[in-house]
């Protein structure tokens, strides 16, 4: 995200977004701690577009090779009230998302994942079904654009559980969240 809280910009660009080895390092360390990735309709497609042949393409990179292992290997789950899909390792989730992602959290497993979904995670955030948040802040102000946390309604107390500064300038803040009101 933006140090101004965007994911996107209006047009949803992601092109001023950092990423290098020393973060994709980083993140295959998270993905490789969980046994899920939960989605929302639009990531998902843009996700499952590109990494379950990642690893096939012409040199692909130790991250692609890594993060396409990582998804192909975990359940995924995406709310959507449109998707209908049926794949191996793929659920689709609607109607009660509540009752239905509060089940899959019930299950043994590792952690699950959420990557972007915005949209998503504000949903999970009004239930109080988000008890992690995972921010990576790249040093760049965008003044407009697709906001993470458009709207809040309500209060989200965090903790700060870590912090780390990437050579890039992009910083990691891990939070728990406490309470919402």
């Amino acid at each position: 995200m933006s140090l101004d809280g965007y994911v996107a910009g209006p047009k949803g660009e992601m092109d001023w977004i950092h990423v290098d080895d020393e973060l994709f390092n980083y993140i295959v360390k998270l993905t490789n701690q969980s046994d899920a990735a939960l989605y929302g309709r639009v990531t998902y497609q843009m996700m499952d577009s590109y990494w379950p042949t990642a690893a096939e393409q012409p040199n692909p990179s130790q991250h692609d090779i890594d993060h396409a292992a990582w998804y192909n290997r975990v359940e995924k789950y995406v709310l959507s009230d449109t998707l209908t899909l049926s794949k191996p390792k793929l659920t689709v989730l609607s109607g009660d998302i509540a009752q239905k992602v509060t089940s899959i959290k019930s299950q043994p497993g590792e952690s699950i994942l959420m990557f972007g979904s915005p949209t998503a995670a504000k949903s999970l955030m009004q239930i109080n079904l988000v008890d992690e948040l995972w921010l990576f802040v790249n040093p760049i102000l965008l003044g407009q654009g697709i906001s993470f946390f458009p709207g809040r309604s309500q209060h989200i107390g965090l903790k700060l559980i870590e912090s780390r500064l990437f050579s890039s300038g992009i910083t990691e803040l891990h939070y728990q969240v406490c309470s919402m009101s």
